[in-house]
């Protein structure tokens, strides 16, 4: 970017404010153009300043942040960035404003964080450059599971980020009942991945659910990697099954993406769909092209229907995506690469 981006920064709480522009300040290439206590100051600064991004607390007097970002996302849509404890309920708020709109969601820093926010300043410059975003869509009522469609023997792997949340309910929502054994990894704090995995559970016809270790991958069922302090891995060919794995984080992430899709090259080899969605940054590019050579079958979201056009792009310039598609297809081609053949099953 030419000039820094212009960010409001909007909470309640002094010191919040406080911290959040001390750290962004620190990067120069961000300026904090301002800040509001409430959703009223921070209506007149928008007008006033024209942010190129704003972080909004979720928590705040007189109408909270879910409440002011449905009203952004309709009257002047932009790049927001939620800020939200990190507690199960935060990550309700949170998921739900990532469905309304929101370009992504940060945690406030817990007690004695040495680096609060460390990851703040690069969100908030991915989501100056993607430019406005408009109100999300109502995602599609999920399809009735279809009589026609016999799941093979496929395996499917998804890897998502930024803008993952909206991308994998749009996903998902095409899935039967009875689709193929489904492994994800997002990129999401360790707070949020149940309950993303208990809201999707709710949305989608599939069961489910967030990984276990030893899990064993069955039809019908959808697992989702915790955030935290282990990677997500499929094994044991005979009996596969999920296996989370304390290493050190790869492309800076844990779990990672490629650490999945590296693992599911191994596994299943040609009886595998990679799928890599929006997100920034070029997780999971390498390990889809390891899927690729072992001879599965890779999808690429493609640049417009992206939130951040990062690691699909990635993926797609090294080679390792086989087609891309618009986010509304891809569900649709997932089954279609892993039905049953009508003379027998794969």
């Amino acid at each position: 970017m030419s000039s820094p981006a212009r960010v409001l920064v909007v909470d309640d709480s002094p010191t919040m404010r406080g911290l959040i522009t001390a750290v962004l300040n620190s990067d120069p290439e961000v300026s904090v153009v301002g800040q509001a206590s409430d959703a009223l100051e921070a209506r007149a600064a928008i007008k006033e300043l024209n942010p190129d991004v704003v972080t909004l607390d979720i928590e705040m007097p007189n109408m909270n942040g879910l409440e002011f970002l449905d009203k952004i996302m309709r009257l002047r849509p932009m790049p927001v960035i939620m800020v939200s404890t990190m507690t199960h309920q935060g990550a309700n708020a949170t998921l739900a404003a990532l469905e309304i709109g929101a370009f992504d969601c940060v945690g406030k820093p817990s007690p004695g964080d040495a680096r609060p926010f460390l990851d703040l300043a690069e969100k908030v410059k991915a989501a100056a450059r993607s430019g406005l975003r408009r109100k999300a869509s109502p995602p599609a009522p999920a399809i009735t599971p279809s009589a026609e469609y016999r799941v093979g023997r496929k395996v499917v792997a998804i890897g998502s980020s930024t803008g993952g949340v909206e991308a994998l309910i749009t996903v998902l929502q095409n899935f039967p009942k009875n689709c193929p054994p489904t492994v994800i990894t997002q990129h999401m704090p360790s707070t949020f991945t149940k309950s993303f995995a208990e809201r999707l559970n709710r949305l989608c016809a599939p069961v489910v659910e967030e990984a276990t270790d030893g899990a064993r991958l069955q039809i019908g069922k959808i697992y989702v990697a915790p955030g935290g302090d282990r990677h997500l891995e499929v094994v044991n060919p005979s009996a596969p099954s999920c296996r989370l794995v304390e290493r050190e984080p790869v492309n800076g992430h844990r779990p990672s993406v490629d650490v999945l899709f590296d693992s599911v090259a191994t596994l299943a080899g040609r009886n595998a769909v990679g799928v890599i969605l929006t997100g920034m940054g070029r997780d999971g590019a390498s390990g889809l092209l390891t899927m690729r050579r072992a001879g599965a079958r890779t999808i690429g979201q493609n640049e417009k229907t992206c939130v951040v056009y990062g690691m699909p792009r990635v993926a797609h310039e090294i080679g390792a995506v086989e087609q891309q598609l618009p986010l509304g297809a891809i569900g649709e081609e997932i089954l279609k690469l892993t039905a049953a053949r009508k003379e027998g099953v794969e």
